[in-house]
């Protein structure tokens, strides 16, 4: 029951707390490190670039998470509640739900206020990349419902999984790929030094992605949301997104909320059946929650069936 018991008081910590400040944060290392190797990465040649920036990806995951696996190895050789202590406290750092909840939140707070250069304001610097300077309420309403959609992949059910699997390390070394994706792993100019780290991001979000969706069809039962609505926008418009992970909790939100969530140019999920309101990107959060209540509860009843087989 360690993996369960680690997990449960890890989520309890971050609904506590929320993130350390960047100076103790791993993931602001990891961001530190991508952006040291990006400024000393080849500057035109495009096998040279992808070659460096698979390089920066492996060497980058394995010294964030060489030292967790011996570090808390070492620990638990000592003493077994010093072990899942610290074990909670590194866990912690790679997943996010109090502060993802916090950052819709506030940009709900600002279009409630009819504060729509604040509201776009904030949903650039907490939720999405995009350029958001000429958004209306309707758009910077669907880009904060979004983000709370995919990061429940990317940010929370992403990073629990592989701690289901390789344990604390594990989740390092996927958050270390999920923070140099976001960095890197966009087209331009050095496309190449992100293309390894894009695809490698698609590859490990694969199966979360997945979940994800259907843990958002799953909440919107216990969310007072459509849940035919939420599974046949996910089949009909997962495909839409040019990530082939993104799509899937998306629509399935958009559908769950019965709204349209779109990106200009770029996609549009979901029926316009509802007028999105800063009120559904409540609704997104509440959502949200109970979809990762339920992947708690999932991820706990595996964990002790894997110890009752392993039992007998």
């Amino acid at each position: 029951m360690t993996n369960a018991l680690i997990l449960l008081l890890a989520v309890a910590l971050d609904l506590a707390l929320g993130d350390p400040p960047n100076v103790f944060h791993p993931t602001a290392w990891m961001g530190s490190v991508i952006t040291f190797g990006r400024r000393c990465a080849p500057k035109r040649d495009a096998i040279a670039q992808f070659g460096y920036g698979a390089l920066l990806i492996l060497i980058g995951a394995t010294t964030f998470a060489l030292p967790v696996y011996f570090g808390l190895t070492q620990v638990r050789a000592w003493n077994e509640i010093a072990f899942v202590v610290a074990s909670v406290m590194l866990l912690k750092t790679t997943f996010t739900l109090r502060g993802l909840m916090r950052a819709a939140r506030k940009v709900q707070t600002a279009l409630d206020a009819n504060n729509l250069p604040e509201a776009r304001r904030l949903v650039a610097w907490h939720l999405v990349s995009r350029d958001t300077r000429d958004l209306d309420e309707p758009h910077v309403i669907s880009a904060a419902v979004e983000s709370v959609a995919e990061n429940l992949a990317d940010s929370i059910v992403a990073p629990l999984f592989y701690f289901s699997i390789l344990g604390v390390p594990g989740a390092f070394a996927y958050r270390f790929v999920n923070t140099a994706d976001a960095m890197i792993g966009y087209h331009g100019a050095s496309e190449y030094l992100g293309k390894f780290a894009a695809r490698l991001d698609d590859v490990l979000n694969f199966i979360p992605s997945r979940l994800s969706g259907a843990l958002i069809v799953l909440a919107a039962l216990f969310a007072r949301a459509d849940v035919g609505q939420a599974w046949r926008i996910m089949l009909r418009d997962r495909a839409r997104t040019a990530s082939p992970n993104a799509g899937y909790p998306m629509s399935a939100m958009a559908g769950a909320l019965d709204a349209q969530l779109e990106k200009t140019s770029h996609y549009v999920l979901g029926d316009a059946t509802r007028t999105l309101t800063p009120a559904t990107i409540l609704q997104s959060i509440r959502v949200l929650f109970i979809a990762t209540v339920l992947w708690l509860v999932f991820s706990t009843l595996i964990d002790l069936l894997s110890d009752c087989l392993a039992v007998h």
